[in-house]
């Protein structure tokens, strides 16, 4: 199996209980080996949990594109931004905004987005095939697309040369609607509003509810889950990992997954490398539905807030903050979802609140994933820094972790998920 192909792989272990590591046990467990996940805490309750939802083959490009520098410099003087980078002198954080910085350019953009489309197209097509066959029972799956809202022609105009290259590049669409079009197809919006984008490709589930679909198609496939289980580093021996060492003991294996997350790039020196990933913070706010719902779910341009409304709840997220690994709700931060709702929908909120959450997106600075071997362990693999679209990318990213395990014809290429890039 390529370079590991002198070694049998018969019982592979998975650090990492949220939606990329359920996809990966999913995938291997077809292969009819034995699959174990570790996490430190509880499956699914990380970043795969309180997100929006959205599964988003229109979310091609990445963040580092021209015209990112000036709103990324704003950001660092403005606490109400939604886009916002707490100054800081860590190094780590210091590299990474470096390397976000540098790729703010045309061609690294296109880069980025063809390695995000190729992962977004298969997981739409992998996420059809598995609800159609009952694999993901109860995630609340609907398919009425994702609207992209403009409050001002402003914004509008500085979107839609985005909207074309994502079209004529990769042939992701979207239907225009003016102020009064989008307004009879979506009564729950304010009249007055410029218009909105309609991808109607993406998709949307509740979250919660795909993890608890994960985890028990896993448990009838035999995917073991150990939970309040803290990966703390590997027993290697001559460029092969042997067994991970946890807080429940060492737990032997033929190879090994990271899927970590934002927490992924604190093990970077026992993962032998240098994972350019950093922590940004998202906020959201679960409700009733209310009684002016959403059909459609939808991202509020000018103030960059998502609106996710679910068969059993009605959910406001985004915002984007690096502050490392502060897990605390910043109040301030959380109102700003409210706000930003208020400008654009009749009914914005509705009580009670259910549940305020935050978690961290492992965003990557160049906006693609690493998935790769660790430089130093052949059967150690990474799959990391999805940024915001873990739960889109997920189903991909398994099946291509799978095939580089076991040898198999790659259905994506690997190549631009490679580690030595940075």
């Amino acid at each position: 199996m390529n370079e590991d192909a002198s070694h049998e792989v018969e019982h592979i272990l998975i650090v990492g209980g949220g939606v990329i590591g359920a996809a990966c046990a999913y995938y291997l467990a077809q292969t009819g080996r034995r699959v174990t996940i570790i996490d430190r805490d509880e499956f699914g309750k990380g970043s795969s949990h309180g997100n929006c939802g959205f599964i988003s083959p229109s979310h091609v490009p990445p963040l580092c594109r021209p015209g990112a520098i000036s709103k990324t410099f704003k950001s660092l003087f403005n606490p109400d931004s939604s886009f916002r980078i707490k100054p800081s002198l860590r190094p780590s954080m210091l590299r990474w905004l470096w390397q976000f910085l540098r790729r703010c350019n045309q061609r690294d953009m296109l880069t980025g987005a063809a390695a995000r489309h190729a992962l977004l197209q298969s997981s739409a097509s992998l996420y059809r095939q598995l609800i159609a066959e009952g694999i993901l029972e109860g995630c609340e799956w609907e398919t009425e697309g994702l609207l992209f809202v403009f409050e001002t022609e402003k914004e509008r105009d500085y979107f839609a040369p985005l909207a074309n290259l994502v079209r004529e590049e990769f042939g992701v669409g979207a239907n225009w609607l003016d102020g009064d079009q989008l307004v009879a197809m979506e009564p729950a919006l304010r009249p007055g509003l410029t218009g909105a984008y309609h991808y109607q490709d993406d998709a949307h589930l509740r979250p919660d509810r795909l993890l608890a679909a994960w985890r028990d198609r896993l448990n009838k496939v035999g995917v073991e889950i150990i939970e309040q289980c803290a990966f703390q580093g590997f027993a290697d021996e001559q460029g092969r990992a042997k067994a991970v060492f946890t807080s429940k003991g060492e737990i032997q294996a033929d190879a090994f997954v990271v899927a970590m997350g934002a927490w992924s790039p604190q093990w970077n020196k026992a993962l032998g490398c240098k994972l350019p990933i950093q922590p940004g913070k998202g906020l959201s706010v679960t409700m009733p539905r209310p009684r002016i719902c959403p059909k459609y779910p939808m991202i509020l341009e000018e103030c960059h807030v998502g609106v996710t409304p679910f068969a059993s709840g009605y959910r406001l997220g985004s915002t984007m903050e690096f502050a490392g690994y502060d897990e605390r709700i910043n109040r301030r931060r959380l109102a700003l979802l409210r706000k930003g709702a208020e400008r654009y929908l009749v009914e914005p909120t509705c009580e009670p609140i259910e549940e305020e959450w935050c978690g961290f997106r492992p965003m990557s600075c160049d906006g693609a994933p690493i998935i790769d071997r660790s430089p130093t362990m052949a059967n150690v693999m990474i799959a990391a820094g999805h940024s915001m679209l873990g739960v889109s990318m997920s189903p991909a990213t398994g099946k291509l972790v799978t095939e580089m395990l076991t040898g198999t014809t790659p259905h994506v290429d690997p190549h631009p998920y490679r580690l030595s890039r940075f």
